[in-house]
Order: C-alpha cells, then sequence, then structure tokens
C-alpha cells in the first residue's frame, strides 16, 4: 500500500452535524502538509471536497456469460485502476485511468496545475506528462464519458476495428511516457473499454461510495491475478496484484485517525501480503504465488468486517471527511 503516512486526528463526529456546521470548504494549504486524500490533488479549489470523494458515478459494465470475455473485461478493469500503467509523471502522481474516468465515466470535478483548463477537462498534449507527445499549447478538452453513448467518442469502438487499441497504445506510451503494456493487458483493456455501455446503467448517475465495495474491487483484481497465473502468465497477474495494492492503499488512507488504527494495521497486513505475491511471482522458477495470494484472500473476510464496522468513523463518511478537512485546513489540490 504505497501510500504516504498521513496525520492522525480524525474526528469521530456524526455525519449530519459535521455537514451542518460546514457544506463546502475553500482552504488554505498548511505547508508541505499533504491532503488527507490524494485524490484532492486534482480537485478545484472551493468544491465541495466531501461530497465528491464520498460518490463516485455509476459503472455502466455490461456482463457477459462467455467465460473467457468475463476474464478480459476483469483485468482491464483492474489495469485500468494502475497508476502504474501509465508511469512517468503521472505514476508518481498517483493518476491512473480511472482518475481522469471514475468508474470508466468522466470526472467533471478533475482540475489539474498545468493541464487541466475549467474542471473536468484535461490537456492531452501537456508537457508536463509528454515528452512524446508535449506540444507546448494549451489545449484542454472535456474528459469524455466511456460509459456513455458510442457514437459521441471519437474513436471507434466497433469489434474488429483496431483504433481504439491503437488509440489506448498510444496514449499509455505517448501520451504519459508509460512503459509498453503487455499485449495481453492492452487487448483487455480494449475489452473493458468497450464493454462499458449505457445500457447497463439506471437512472442513478452516482452511488455512494463504500468501503465494502472498495474492498470487493481489490478482491476482483486478486482473483483476476489467480485466474492470470492459471493461463500461465506472471506479466499480467503481477500487473493486477500492483492494481489491488494501489487500491488496498485507496481504502487504508480513509483510516487514518487514532481510532481505527487497529483497522488500519489489519489493511496494513493485507498490503504486505500482497507484496510477498508479487516478489514471489517475479522470482524466476517455482513459485508460491498461487498460494499467497489464495492466502490474502482467505484473510480478506477478516479487514473486510473491520473496514465495514468502522466505516463511519473513517473518511468514506462524508461527515467525518468535512469535519477532517476543517481540522487540518488543507487544500484540495496542493
Amino acid at each position: 500500500m504505497d501510500r504516504p503516512q498521513r496525520r492522525s486526528g480524525l474526528l469521530n463526529v456524526g455525519g449530519a452535524a459535521a455537514l451542518a456546521a460546514t457544506a463546502v470548504l475553500t482552504i488554505a494549504a498548511a505547508p508541505g502538509e499533504p491532503p488527507p486524500l490524494h485524490a484532492m490533488r486534482w480537485l478545484a479549489p472551493g468544491v465541495d471536497v466531501a461530497r465528491i470523494l464520498t460518490h463516485t458515478p455509476v459503472e455502466c459494465l455490461t456482463r457477459s456469460r462467455n467465460t473467457e470475455d468475463t476474464y478480459r473485461v476483469e483485468i482491464g478493469r483492474a489495469a485500468f485502476r494502475t497508476p502504474l500503467l501509465l508511469g512517468g509523471q503521472a505514476a508518481r502522481a498517483g493518476i491512473a485511468c480511472a482518475t481522469c474516468h471514475r468508474n470508466g465515466r468522466t470526472n467533471p470535478d478533475f482540475d489539474f496545475p498545468g493541464v487541466s483548463g475549467a474542471p473536468g477537462t484535461a490537456d492531452v498534449t501537456s508537457s508536463l506528462f509528454s515528452a512524446h507527445r508535449g506540444d507546448d499549447i494549451d489545449d484542454p478538452r472535456p474528459i469524455p464519458d466511456l460509459g456513455g453513448p458510442k457514437d459521441r467518442l471519437k474513436i471507434s469502438q466497433a469489434e474488429g476495428s483496431p483504433a481504439l487499441k491503437i488509440f489506448i497504445r498510444g496514449l499509455v506510451i505517448e501520451e504519459f511516457d508509460g512503459p509498453p503494456i503487455a499485449p495481453a493487458v492492452l487487448d483487455d483493456l480494449v475489452a473493458y473499454v468497450r464493454a462499458l455501455n449505457p445500457k447497463a446503467c439506471g437512472p442513478t448517475a452516482t452511488t455512494p461510495m463504500r468501503a465494502s465495495g472498495a474492498a470487493e474491487d481489490v478482491r476482483r483484481a486478486v482473483r483476476a491475478a489467480q485466474a492470470a497465473l492459471t493461463r500461465g502468465d506472471a506479466p499480467t497477474a503481477a500487473v493486477m496484484v500492483e492494481s489491488a495494492r494501489s487500491q488496498l492503499g485507496d481504502i487504508a488512507e480513509r483510516y487514518a485517525g487514532a481510532d481505527v488504527a487497529a483497522t488500519r494495521s489489519q489493511l496494513g497486513q493485507a498490503g504486505l501480503d500482497l507484496a510477498a505475491a508479487l516478489e514471489s511471482m517475479r522470482r524466476p522458477g517455482p513459485t508460491n504465488a498461487r498460494e499467497r495470494l489464495a492466502i490474502f484472500l482467505a484473510r480478506s473476510d477478516g479487514w473486510m468486517s473491520a473496514i465495514t464496522r468502522d466505516e463511519a468513523r473513517s473518511l468514506y463518511d462524508p461527515g467525518v471527511l468535512t469535519a477532517r478537512l476543517a481540522m487540518d485546513s488543507v487544500t484540495p489540490r496542493h
């Protein structure tokens, strides 16, 4: 769980009371102090941080009855959520595909200094992220909704067309200076994006973020790693474990106070279990990576129960997050 340590001091307060005290925060940065949630680094000043970072767009993911299709979409889904896929400055900032496309949708609140114009835009030829495509021209464009109507997207997603694959490869390697993508992972990213469809969504646009949902995403990535190992594809399995570690870190930073220290400790141990599995699968010769992943999943019921129990005292709770921001007086951006 490669997240910097955060300052303690989470307030144990009721959500409604804290929200009534402070609805929207516009706050000045404490010098050198990181925000309690890393996603605040790409939010504009003055926005309702607690609302934005405790809700997420509904994922419009089409389910397939075909086992192979399901496997490919799960691989792509997990890869979409790890910063290491992009590499370079984006990875160091903690940015993944899912940063601009939350749950495969869009992000109207994305506002990264030097990359965005209005919130919800990004300059895909910014020299900040790319030595290949940087053109020194400030031309941010709206971030597309990948789960919206296909005919509104500029890149064809038609089966048999190579356009989407070429685009994603160029985006990772050239737009973000990322490392070459394993062919299987690239194909599965294409499968995931193609599986996003507005017909798979209901009338609700957003849904509250829940610790249990975030934990299940971690377990889905680990199960995808197991499936990749079964197919003899250790490189893809490693990407899945890296995704699981990154997402586990996102959960852990929500449990930052002294009153949830025991739960955070459990998450720390879970992160060590994943690190051990990753180290094992990267060693030459026979490994025990499968056994270590199985151990992780067997132990996950324990920490899932803990994070669910303590969710109302964590930064998943809008009121707790609002109170924490008011206490820390940090900016969403820096």
